[in-house]
């Protein structure tokens, strides 16, 4: 079946009988929940190591730049597999790839509850990142497939809002498990493994030639746009700050909580980290309805205010505040990178699109780990409520060059707001 007889058959027909119609549009519908189940689980399962650094760095001897390196690692190979497995989808077609990345996913999951070392969590974010690039470009494209209504738009929506969800997710989960159940550095690896289970039966279900185009595999290498480039390196700014933020965020403020607060316990520490993404949903569900160009300037606006807000925290020892500021800088976050990612996708040729969007992501993850490395450096050196309080000021003064440097644009008609008019 190609994929324009799937879109068709899942979408709802005239009929005389209203059963018949019900019959028929729901293998669409399991096909839909079954995606969306796979994709939800998959990405909470990418950041359940969150609160669980602390430990790590106790019981591993790991710094904060090995704490941010293994964020690093799994940005990187994210960037690696969505170069290789975006074309192999679709030469081969949604299903096998989709199999294979979850049981890669399961492998890291598998890595990560056994490490004994530094060198089991380096390779088992590794492999989690190959899983996520892996199957990231299929399971938002099979659900604009298989959506039962064949609205691909509000299945777009969905996807966005079920990846920011699910990362925000995994601290909160694991840090419960690991504060009030037993195996504290295995558990919630393990719950992932037995959720990946029911994922990988829905993906059995999809058809076999779902994605398929016939085409020969080659690596699809992303490109510059070359109309509107200004406009672009904007955007994608805009969204390399906004998931700088989310990263240092995941990777330090566990530690950071309990530093600020003068105590530890790991859900509040995963919690305090997961709400960021978390509240980035909330907004981005919120505010779905505004253009690209007011998006990132209110996204642009709570970044500076929660950055801000979390310099101040941690001189205060305040746990409103903090929570306070991570709510405000997770707002911020959502907005923006929605922002960024519907000006690339309002600007990009049609027949270069699928290179545009691709450089963005390569920027935007290559960019915030390189942020957050550089983060994780200086706080073995200087310390790491200095150093998160210093590189949160930073950040923040790029954010806030990034707006005003946007706003002068827009008088000109280049960038921010141009793209509401």
């Amino acid at each position: 079946m190609t994929d324009a007889q799937l879109a068709g058959a899942s979408a709802p027909r005239p009929s005389p009988d209203p059963q018949p119609r019900i019959a028929r549009a729901a293998p669409g519908r399991i096909r839909f929940a079954g995606l969306g189940y796979a994709l939800v689980v998959l990405l909470t399962g990418t950041n359940l190591a969150t609160p669980l650094y602390a430990a790590y760095e106790h019981d591993f001897h790991l710094s904060p730049l090995d704490v941010t390196l293994l964020v690093a690692v799994y940005a990187a190979a994210v960037m690696v597999a969505l170069l290789a497995c975006g074309p192999l989808s679709d030469t081969v077609g949604y299903r096998p790839v989709l199999a294979a990345g979850l049981v890669t996913a399961a492998g890291g999951a598998a890595l990560l509850a056994t490490a004994s070392g530094p060198a089991w969590l380096y390779t088992g974010r590794a492999v989690q990142g190959l899983a996520v690039g892996t199957c990231s470009g299929a399971l938002t494209a099979g659900l604009m497939l298989t959506e039962p209504r064949g609205r691909p738009a509000r299945a777009s929506f969905l996807a966005a809002i079920a990846t920011t969800a699910a990362c925000g997710a995994g601290p909160v989960l694991a840090g419960a498990l690991a504060q009030y159940a037993p195996h504290p550095r295995s558990l919630s690896y393990l719950v992932e493994t037995v959720l990946l289970i029911p994922a990988l039966a829905a993906v059995a279900m999809l058809p076999a030639g779902l994605g398929r185009t016939g085409g020969r595999w080659r690596p699809r290498w992303p490109r510059l746009p070359g109309a509107h480039r200004g406009m672009f390196l904007r955007a994608t700014l805009v969204s390399l700050l906004a998931w700088a933020v989310a990263y240092v965020v995941l990777a330090l403020v566990p530690s950071y909580t309990a530093a600020a607060l003068g105590r530890s316990n790991l859900l509040v520490d995963g919690t305090a980290a997961g709400s960021l993404l978390l509240v980035a949903a909330a907004a981005q569900a919120a505010c779905r309805s505004w253009g690209p160009g007011r998006a990132q300037v209110s996204g642009l606006a709570g970044l500076i205010a929660g950055l801000l807000g979390l310099i101040a925290a941690g001189g205060s020892g305040s746990a409103a505040l903090l929570f306070g500021a991570i709510a405000v800088a997770g707002a911020g976050q959502g907005l923006a990178f929605m922002g960024g990612i519907r000006q690339v996708n309002e600007i990009a040729p049609a027949d270069q699109r699928a290179g545009t969007v691709a450089m963005f992501y390569l920027l935007t993850y290559g960019g915030s780990g390189l942020v957050t490395v550089a983060v994780g450096l200086l706080a073995t050196h200087f310390g790491l409520t200095r150093s998160v309080q210093a590189s949160a000021a930073v950040l923040a003064a790029a954010c806030l060059l990034t707006l005003v440097t946007g706003w002068r644009a827009a008088r000109t008609r280049a960038p921010f707001a141009s793209a509401d008019r």
